[in-house]
């Protein structure tokens, strides 16, 4: 299964932020573990740098994307990406441009702790709770990127 992680779940592990850090940090190791292949959009890694810098070290920053990189396959963010994500009707337009990237990026799925955010993605749309309690019925394996 191929997953879009929301910025969110990404920041959530990486700040370890309560009560959310769990089960991103599962997600992610079931990315890691190769269950799942897991996705960011491009324009997320500014966002996470963003952030990270504000709350810690330029290094540490800077380290957050360099485990962004390792970890996920990058969705392009391009003019297509960006008109698709215009012609949404969600009223924000970083969700749209993430719900894009996977549209574009012929994902399975999104997971994301603001799912009204995601209503109108053509795919699924999971909280990490729900793609957890899947992955563990379902023994989902790695599919070829």
């Amino acid at each position: 299964m191929r997953v879009l992680f929301d910025t969110n779940i990404v920041l959530d592990v990486l700040l370890k932020r309560e009560p959310w850090v769990t089960d991103a940090s599962a997600l992610w190791q079931a990315n890691d573990e190769g269950r799942i292949v897991g996705y960011v959009a491009a324009s997320a890694l500014t966002d996470i740098f963003y952030v990270a810098r504000r709350l810690a070290e330029l290094d540490t920053a800077r380290a957050a994307i360099r485990v962004c990189l390792e970890s996920f396959e990058i969705c392009t963010v391009d003019r297509q990406t960006l008109e698709h994500a215009n012609e949404l009707v969600g009223n924000d337009f970083e969700d749209n441009l993430q719900i894009a990237c996977a549209t574009l990026a012929d994902l399975d799925a999104i997971v994301t702790r603001d799912q009204p955010d995601f209503s109108v993605a053509a795919m699924p749309v999971y909280t990490p709770a729900e793609l957890l309690a899947r992955l563990s019925l379902t023994g989902t394996t790695k599919s070829a990127k």
